[in-house]
């Protein structure tokens, strides 16, 4: 067994309340195989240097730019740092490395003790960045003081902070004097001697609270056991009535399927808000706000979960960043239990399809999503993010995790592969193991392989599959294909897409609603059966409730009677909504889009694709046209294949079509084909790659004098194109390259575009992009390139004016091709190049200038600039160009001036989606 560190700290607070020194003693034992000849002590106050470390890069990947942005005196640091031992006296110089080594005079043997003396003083950061630091009323510190790592390999390898309640150290002795101003007080997870002492063994990093205010604890008696819960934060009364009722209960909940408890928890606001809940807020909109469940629900909830995430860290020691799951989805596993014997009824919506009424009537009820339990969540998210691909394995490092695969994989994943395995182990059983493994191991070092391997001991090896599944990013899927009936019983025929050996639950459903449940042993084989008892069954389900994570739901019902028996029911959905796997669905939602000439478009969409994407999906909108009183609409279907692991991450295949006005009485139509390439991509970056082909085949209505004028009636259009873009906070940029031919023409184009944030909230963005004509033997001007207007004959800009060339609709602006605002009545058939510049100003008002050089077949090289002032209502949907000057003069002494302003509308609600939820995934 390993020998203990101690670490004795005494902390003063200085002057300032912003910095403090520390003097500090550590004994320090080799744990390593070998002799050593340095001391690796971790640094992390360092982390939160303004430039180039993991802490800053993890931020930026989060959407947080608080860390970036910062002042020199916001920033933490380590100021001074004296160390001595055997009589030997030096001074670290370099304190801002993340890890700082202390060199030793002779080597220190394996297993040996060395007693280092430390004097240092630290600055703290501001609390904003990640919770830990100077707040308004408090200071909280934890991975500021210097320690050596519980994980150090043998190599000693840099360690670095992110933010992720890593483990830096954890199993050490602390003792802790603090020297804080009167009428301060101090908050700990160690044992508290005295108002200013604390000792202990810390089976995670110790944190302290320094503060003003004092704050709420409750003392409980739990089976003669006194535990103390003291809180780092204010609660409102109300809120102190309610733990006081629910916290005993919360305690001795977790203790009858745990074993034990420990004497004190620390609850800090950041721990809070990391282990809260996770969807029980109320949903607040402007002035109104709508209330999912009751605030005691909520708090009971809420503290539920940080309560059980609370205990189960002080168990056993575990490296967070590798067997973070462990504890994770050991505290989601115990809220799934808690829900099923206190919230078994309750919705995922809670009260808010009950509540939400509007001119007396209840709409949220219509949605399936408003039927869904509440213990139903862990799997749906998963199968969210599956459908997607962007899920990651389990024991993924948590640091590479996608912030919604922290949550999703980590918790909920691994949470609802362990009440799986307890419905078939027998929950009485599997929590009998739990109790066991606790108390064999408290408070000692352990691995999740250690667990794994334990558990498939208690099991029998039944749960083995358990490691399979954590070891990679699995596709299981589970078919019920279909039953014949042999004398009283069903004989089920059952696929799987995998010779894994997992369980699997089958329930049958009587007309009455009553249920019965069936396990039945897993197997290596592909094609199962499984005899069933007829009695009064009218369903038969495998898996019901998302509690297994298959890759497809749709394939586990069959119904037993009826005309839709041995197969599955077809339903029309209103609106769309998280699809009901029981039923072949088709969402009918009502639409209206708007352009010049079909004027106002009332249609309705029909589509077999609700919130989960699918890899088979259709669409089609019929419209009926107001301005012409002739039908017109669109249509797709498509269909993508998404390997888990391959070098893409979607290969979609599709066809569409479309038929529309682009004139007065003028209609077109479109046919087309396509093929996409999504390539693979780390889930916490924001770079994503592409490559694309299409073909279209378009066709025109033309008037006689368009007819007399050659203009084109039918074309071909031919596209190959790849595009790159990293769409990170501070420094955007995407680039693109595209060919594009038909008969009469063959052009190859260039975009690029970068956008930096060079101030909070404040950006300049330059975009470049180069057109040239490889052949060009066109009859008119309808495929050349743009300069302040592109021509749109792919129809796929959204123009709402299509062939407008005065008035409001001309005035619309797409940020294509030239890109120039000012009206230059010209277009391109040779080569264009362009720069456009746009600049933050005031407020909402950029700055903009534009510049480039085209040349047209027979003609000279012409050079055009224009400048003026942008608007921005709603930030790259909604803005306003004001030309000031251009190569045309002083453009606001024009008489027509308001018809040079220029405005962009996108009419793209999925756009603006997946702008707002940067960052999540």
């Amino acid at each position: 067994m390993a020998q203990q560190d101690s670490i004795r700290l005494n902390v003063k607070l200085n002057d300032d309340h912003q910095s403090i020194s520390v003097e500090q003693t550590l004994d320090y034992h080799n744990p390593h195989q070998k002799a050593i000849h340095q001391i690796k002590l971790l640094n992390w106050v360092a982390a939160y240097r303004k430039r180039k470390t993991p802490l800053l890069k993890r931020k930026i990947e989060d959407r947080k730019s608080d860390l970036y942005f910062a002042k020199a005196d916001e920033l933490g640091e380590l100021e001074s740092l004296q160390y001595s031992y055997n009589n030997s006296f030096s001074e670290i110089l370099n304190t801002a490395q993340e890890n700082i080594f202390i060199p030793l005079t002779e080597p220190l043997q394996p297993g040996r003790k060395i007693r280092i003396h430390l004097k240092y003083q630290i600055k703290l950061p501001d609390a904003r960045f990640t919770g830990y630091g100077i707040d308004a009323n408090h200071l909280l510190l934890k991975y500021f003081f210097l320690i050596p790592e519980t994980y150090e390999d043998e190599a000693q390898t840099n360690s670095y902070f992110r933010d992720t309640e890593e483990t830096a150290n954890a199993g050490s002795f602390w003792k802790v004097t603090f020297d804080v101003p009167e009428m301060w007080k101090i908050y700990s997870n160690l044992s508290q001697n005295n108002e200013l002492e604390f000792e202990g063994e810390s089976l995670n990093d110790p944190e302290f609270l320094i503060s003003r205010i004092t704050y709420p604890e409750f003392a409980l008696k739990i089976d003669d056991q006194s535990i103390k819960v003291q809180l780092g934060y204010q609660i409102t009364e109300y809120q102190k009535q309610i733990l006081a009722a629910v916290l005993t209960n919360q305690l001795k909940f977790i203790k009858a399927r745990t074993g034990k408890l420990p004497n004190k928890l620390f609850i800090s606001e950041k721990f809070l808000k990391k282990e809260a809940f996770i969807g029980i807020d109320d949903l607040k909109f402007w002035k109104f706000k709508f209330q999912l469940f009751t605030d005691y629900e909520k708090t009971d909830l809420d503290y539920f979960s940080v309560i059980s995430k609370k205990v189960v860290d002080e168990f056993f020691i575990t490296n967070k960043t590798q067997d973070h799951w462990l504890k994770n989805g050991l505290k989601s596993y115990l809220e799934i239990q808690y829900l099923k014997k206190n919230y078994p009824e309750h919705r995922l919506l809670g009260n808010l399809p009950d509540n939400a009424e509007f001119f007396g009537l209840k709409p949220l009820k219509i949605f399936h999503a408003s039927k869904l339990k509440l213990s139903e969540r862990y799997g749906l998210a998963y199968h969210y993010i599956y459908t997607q691909n962007l899920d990651q394995k389990i024991t993924t490092p948590f640091h590479q995790l996608s912030n919604f695969n922290t949550t999703v994989i980590s918790h909920f994943e691994t949470g609802s592969l362990l009440d799986y395995l307890s419905e078939y182990q027998g929950t009485p059983s599997f929590e009998l193991f739990l109790k066991r493994y606790f108390s064999e191991n408290y408070r000692q070092k352990i691995s999740g392989a250690n667990f794994l391997k334990s558990l498939e001991i208690f099991t029998q090896g039944k749960s083995a599959f358990l490691q399979q599944m954590m070891a990679e990013k699995h596709r299981i899927n589970f078919d019920l294909k279909n039953y014949q009936l042999q004398n009283d019983h069903y004989l089920l025929h059952i696929q799987k897409n995998t010779s894994k050996i997992i369980p699997l639950k089958i329930e049958t459903e009587e007309k009455s609603g009553d249920k019965s449940t069936f396990w039945k042993d897993g197997n290596s084989q592909r094609k199962d059966t499984v005899l069933l008892p007829t009695a009064l069954v009218e369903k038969i389900v495998l898996n019901d409730s998302y509690i297994f994570p298959e890759t497809n739901f749709r394939d586990n019902y069959l119904y037993t009677k009826g005309i839709f028996s041995n197969m599955k029911k077809l339903r029309f959905k209103l609106i769309k909504d998280i699809q009901n796997p029981e039923y072949n669905e088709i969402f009918v939602a009502p639409r209206i889009n708007f352009n010049a000439y079909d004027q106002i478009l009332f249609g309705v969409n029909f589509k077999n694709q609700g919130i989960f994407d699918q890899k088979f999906d259709y669409s089609a909108t019929p419209y009926y046209s107001s301005g012409t009183g002739k039908l017109t609409g669109s249509a797709a279907v498509g269909y993508s294949i998404m390997p888990p692991d391959s070098f893409f991450r979607r290969w979609s295949f599709g066809a569409s079509g479309s038929y529309f006005h682009y004139d007065n009485d003028l209609a077109y139509k479109r046919l087309g084909a396509f093929t996409s390439l999504s390539f693979n991509k780390n889930p916490r970056s924001a770079v994503g790659r592409s490559l694309y082909f299409s073909y279209n085949y378009y066709e025109r209505e033309l008037t006689p004098s368009m007819l007399a004028a050659n203009l084109y009636a039918k074309y071909n259009l031919w596209s190959l194109g790849y595009s790159y873009a990293d769409n990170r906070l501070i420094h955007e940029q995407y680039i693109s390259t595209n060919v594009q031919w038909m008969e009469d023409f063959q052009k190859i184009s260039t975009e690029a575009y970068f956008r930096w944030e060079f101030a909070k909230n404040k950006k300049i963005s330059f975009r470049w992009f180069a057109g040239y004509f490889v052949k060009n033997e066109t009859k008119n001007s309808l495929f050349n390139y743009g300069i302040s207007r592109v021509s749109n004959y792919s129809f796929s800009y959204g123009l709402l004016g299509q062939s407008a060339t005065s008035g409001i609709l001309a005035q619309q602006f797409v940020l294509a091709e030239g890109g120039f605002k000012s009206f230059f009545n010209t277009s391109v058939n040779h080569f264009i190049t362009s720069l456009n510049v746009d600049s933050h100003l005031w407020r909402w008002f950029n700055l903009y200038a534009d510049a480039g050089i085209y040349k047209n077949r027979r003609r000279a090289e012409q050079f055009i600039w224009d400048t003026g002032i942008k608007v921005k209502v709603i930030p790259d949907f909604l803005e306003i160009y004001f030309p000031v000057a251009s190569r045309l003069g002083f453009e606001p002494s024009f008489k027509d001036y308001g018809y040079r302003i220029r405005y962009t509308l996108v009419l793209n609600l999925g756009a603006l989606v997946n702008n707002l939820r940067r960052g999540v995934f």
